[in-house]
């Protein structure tokens, strides 16, 4: 198990922005690459974003592109998730992933990332 620690989460207004922070705790010559999931109650977990280790590799739900910035910093080996116009509809424990560069990795499949942190709250209200 590699330990994440996600944090940033909040409380904020309809159009407000948040950035999440997700860091590994336990640190590798290779590196890992990372991931944001969301769920809301009584909703199924989804795909937000993903960035590989060296950063070429990035991805965004549809919901999401345009308004939600994923980036990594190697040296900090954190992820960061900059979120920006934010809706109601965002509102939602968010989920940092990683798996380790050189492992299977689809980026937008769940079960890919053998990594989980334990979650941060966003909170949109109208």
């Amino acid at each position: 198990q590699v330990p994440l620690v996600e944090s940033g989460g909040g409380s904020v207004q309809a159009g407000g922005s948040l950035r999440l922070s997700c860091a590994a705790t336990t640190r590798t010559y290779n590196g890992y690459h990372m991931g944001w999931f969301r769920q809301a109650p009584g909703q199924e977990r989804e795909f937000v974003a993903s960035v590989s280790w060296s950063g070429r590799n990035i991805i965004y739900a549809s919901s999401v592109k345009g308004r939600f910035t994923i980036s990594i910093d190697n040296d900090e080996y954190t992820t960061y998730l900059q979120m920006k116009s934010l809706k109601p509809e965002d509102s939602a424990q968010y989920f940092c992933a990683a798996q380790d560069v050189g492992g299977v990795w689809d980026p937008p499949m769940q079960h890919t990332y053998p990594y989980w942190g334990q979650g941060t709250q966003v909170t949109v209200s109208e």
